[in-house]
């Protein structure tokens, strides 16, 4: 005699778990971090610019910090899905071109735990001759009481890059504001 044949029993999927090396950093550990060092944040999307050739540079902020992410991998999909504040998780290297501290080569996943942060413009008038304003890079900013001197645009036209002179108090203050 023959026993009946049985399948045997499908193997279950593992669920799917953080590796126990990851640590998602605060912003202090990020500011800390040296130059060309993994970085790993949550944080919340504020603004982007326009999605392009499977990537999208990406405006952050958390309640204790901003990031810029320079060039995230990202299909379209999901760039349509990267609305202000929603919450992400990103894995990169922390980098500096021209001053400006970024994430670079990053990629990010949607953290979907029901928290969502929409920044407020902090005033920041008052740190214009202040050492202390470039705490504040990527930041939701604002300035007030100034008037505005000139208004150029790159090759003289309308377009991508907008140079603006503003005056406070008797001193000249330069802006440079990209528009994507």
């Amino acid at each position: 005699e023959t026993e009946p044949a049985t399948e045997p029993a499908p193997e279950e999927e593992p669920e799917a778990e953080e590796p126990a090396d990851v640590v998602v950093m605060s912003y202090a550990d990020y500011a800390a971090a040296e130059l060309d060092s993994e970085v790993v944040i949550e944080t919340f999307v504020q603004g982007h610019q326009s999605w392009w050739d499977n990537k999208i540079t990406v405006y952050c902020q958390s309640p204790d910090g901003a990031y810029f992410l320079y060039e995230l991998a990202c299909s379209e999909e999901d760039a349509a899905k990267l609305v202000p504040g929603t919450k992400i998780r990103v894995t990169g290297y922390k980098g500096e071109w021209a001053g400006e501290v970024e994430v670079m080569d990053g990629t990010f996943e949607f953290v979907d735990d029901g928290e969502t942060f929409i920044a407020e413009a902090l005033d920041v008038t008052d740190l214009l001759t202040s050492e202390e304003l470039i705490a504040h890079q990527n930041e939701f900013v604002a300035f007030s009481g100034m008037t505005v001197k000139a208004i150029e645009f790159k090759n003289g036209e309308p377009g991508d890059d907008i140079y603006v002179t503003l005056e406070k108090d008797g001193a000249e203050y330069s802006f440079f504001v990209e528009v994507y």
